[in-house]
C-alpha cells in the first residue's frame, strides 16, 4: 500500500474527520461513523478512491 496523499491533504482529512465525528457524536448520531473514513485515509496516507482512479497526489511516491 503506497501513500497516494500528500502531507497537507492528510492533515486536512484528519482534522475534518475529527470535526465531523465530534459534531455528530455530540448530537448522538450514528452517522458519526462517517468521520472515520477521512480519519483513516488521513492517518494512513492511502485513499482507495485515488488508487482506483490512478490519481496520485504524493510527490514522493
Amino acid at each position: 500500500m503506497i501513500a497516494n496523499i500528500n502531507f497537507k491533504e492528510r492533515v486536512i482529512r484528519f482534522v475534518a474527520g475529527i470535526v465531523i465525528s465530534s459534531l455528530l457524536i455530540y448530537q448522538n448520531s450514528v452517522w458519526a461513523i462517517l468521520g472515520l473514513i477521512p480519519i483513516l485515509t488521513g492517518a494512513t496516507g492511502f485513499s482507495p478512491l485515488y488508487y482506483l482512479t490512478g490519481f496520485n497526489n504524493n510527490k514522493h511516491a
